[in-house]
């Protein structure tokens, strides 16, 4: 017997010559995360994504050394004791780097979320209206586009004392835009389809519209620059720490333990490179992951066959 599997489809049983073959019904939810598991770089590298957030966020509750405390250890190399060495005032370089990561993945991820949720809101309204509401709306996230990001952001930061709670803040809101204008593309091809216009007829009001039926039915690509964005925020807080204007002592992040490092890459290479190295992962399994879920959400793959 052979399964031909497909969405929207009765699980019955029909004949094909001396075979049968069976249809089964599966959702578009259920397709999505079947593609998205089959794609082998995409689930490796939600895996490593997934490991290293632990790592980060429970580790330094198991490690004996706190990345705020020195040791009686100055700068020493990798050893069983201090996996990442120390640097010249004894801190535990494994310590910091746990602390680092897990300052950026959070700086990363509040930037995700604020640039997602207010550029889906904007570009499905704009979208959805059109006009001049929609024309007064892109021109504002046009303009948003055009500021210098590097420019705003330092100059905000240097202000703020190098929280990263707000330099999070910043970046989203400088970063939404990118956001509304995909969810916009989306909602205006969207808004002309059979659905919405038996929304209508039954009375739905915009919001309900809005939020019940064309968000949803854009989720494939709002979750695609979501992931875009969790690499973006890293990147540009690795950018701005790098500067001086990110997080600041005694708190650290792995832009800034770059930054301090930078003096030291001849004598002591593994402050540098380790830090630097977890930077280059993260970034690499968010782009795969965002690579894996754009696959899975490609409209043109209707069927999965087995």
């Amino acid at each position: 017997m052979t399964d031909i599997e497909a969405p929207g489809s009765a699980g019955t049983q029909l004949p094909r010559g001396d075979h049968e073959f069976t249809v089964r019904q599966r959702t578009q939810t259920q397709l999505v995360l079947r593609r998205f598991v089959r794609h082998r770089a995409a689930m490796v590298s939600l895996v490593v994504f997934l490991l290293i957030i632990l790592w980060a966020f429970i580790g330094p509750h198991l490690w004996h050394y706190s990345y705020a405390k020195y040791t009686e250890d100055n700068s020493k190399p990798p050893s069983w004791k201090h996996p990442f060495g120390t640097d010249s005032s004894g801190y535990d370089g494994y310590a910091q780097v746990m602390r680092g990561t897990q300052t950026s993945l959070k700086i990363a991820i509040m930037i995700a979320l604020g640039s997602t949720f207010l550029g889906a809101i904007w570009g499905a309204v704009a979208g959805f209206y059109k006009g001049i509401v929609d024309a007064v709306m892109m021109r504002i996230a046009d303009l948003v586009l055009t500021l210098p990001l590097f420019a705003i952001a330092l100059v905000i930061s240097s202000r703020t004392g190098g929280s990263w709670y707000w330099i999070a803040i910043v970046i989203a809101g400088l970063t939404w835009a990118y956001v509304a204008r995909v969810v916009r593309s989306s909602v205006l091809s969207l808004r002309e389809k059979e659905f919405i216009e038996a929304a209508r007829a039954l009375g739905a009001s915009d919001t309900r519209i809005i939020f019940r039926h064309l968000l949803p039915n854009a989720l494939g690509p709002i979750i695609v620059n979501a992931t875009i964005l969790v690499a973006t925020g890293i990147l540009t807080e690795t950018a701005l720490s790098f500067l001086g204007f990110g997080v600041q002592p005694p708190d650290t992040s792995l832009g800034l333990l770059v930054s301090q490092a930078q003096t030291a890459v001849d004598t002591r290479p593994w402050l540098f490179y380790i830090p630097g190295a977890f930077i280059i992962a993260i970034a690499l399994t968010i782009n795969f992951i965002g690579d894996g879920l754009r696959d899975a959400f490609d409209p043109r793959q209707q069927r999965v066959r087995q």
